[in-house]
């Protein structure tokens, strides 16, 4: 059966996590928001995942940055300030007695509606903000297998319809291009920009490894229809700094079908391998040097990023 990057084992001790909720650490069971609100109603707000290792939230700053960018775009008034929310983070996570293995869903909405009615103006309360935080790791598999990929026909929004760059509740174009590529027996999506260019992944960045003149080069999107994802910026850091040839440019699919390597990004499982795309192997099918290389050093960067916290 097919399964994406985000599939993992069942952890019995998420049962009974405390979930933050405006302020409030709750059970999971009684962890409700209301029926009228603008998250629920419009899909109206936005969220980061964030990945903790050693009790750390990794690259908090840099998802805090994001947060707070896509709510200044939406005009929404998050209520609390990055320390404030920085504590909570840490409430949550100490609060659940957790250190490694773990991964959290920081979610901003709107607020209460006094009617289920799109217009802003109709909100009568604060933000709503959840933190849930659990016990979550990658399939090992997925890390060292790797995943198939199939082009769907759901393009990427152009920022004059639904800006991709906004991390914001409402995922349907994504969630679409999801149904399709499983329907197909692939794990993930791969997403075409409205010019027929390789945009991202419905949940991932994408990125291939090719030819170049001086060895293997790592390509991924020019950025333009894709969510400014921390992992992806991470990863061409990585590259930047250990001498890897590494373009944000544009390609077609031709180009990814005749790859030696290819593999996705996201804060959940990091850096992950992909097989084919569309039925075509990708390279020799396993895992190439650059991908197994480019774990390694994320890595490690996420050990600096934390150690530097403790």
């Amino acid at each position: 059966m097919a399964t994406g990057t985000h599939h993992h084992n069942d952890d019995p001790r998420n049962a009974d996590i405390l979930i933050w909720v405006n302020g409030e650490l709750t059970p999971r069971a009684q962890a409700v928001v209301s029926v009228f609100d603008s998250g629920f109603v419009l899909g109206d707000g936005v969220w980061e995942g964030i990945r903790v290792a050693h009790g750390h939230p990794a690259f908090l700053g840099l998802h805090l940055d994001r947060l707070f960018q896509g709510a200044k775009a939406l005009m929404l008034d998050v209520g609390l300030s990055r320390e404030q929310l920085t504590t909570a983070i840490y409430d949550t996570i100490r609060a659940n007695h957790m250190d490694d293995g773990v991964h959290i869903r920081l979610m901003v909405t709107r607020g209460v509606k006094s009617t289920p009615y799109q217009d802003p103006r109709m909100t009568i309360g604060p933000a709503t903000v959840v933190i849930i935080a659990e016990h979550k790791e990658p399939m090992p598999a997925t890390v060292t297998e790797g995943i198939t990929l199939f082009t769907t026909h759901v393009r990427r929004a152009t920022p004059d319809t639904l800006d991709p760059k906004l991390n914001a509740h409402s995922k349907l174009n994504d969630i679409q291009a999801c149904i399709q590529a499983y329907t197909a027996g692939a794990d993930e999506a791969l997403m075409l920009d409205p010019h027929g260019f390789v945009a991202t992944c419905n949940s991932t960045h994408f990125f291939c490894v090719v030819a170049g003149e001086e060895g293997p080069e790592v390509w991924t999107s020019d950025g333009r229809f894709c969510l400014g994802g921390i992992t992806r910026a991470n990863v061409l850091r990585v590259c930047r700094d250990n001498g890897i040839a590494a373009r944000e440019t544009t390609f077609s699919l031709t180009d990814v079908y005749s790859a030696s390597e290819a593999f996705v990004t996201g804060t959940f499982a990091g850096v992950v391998p992909v097989r084919s795309v569309d039925g075509r192997t990708i390279g020799t099918g396993a895992r190439g040097p650059v991908v197994e290389r480019l774990q390694g050093l994320y890595a490690e960067l996420v050990r600096t990023d934390v150690r530097s916290r403790s």
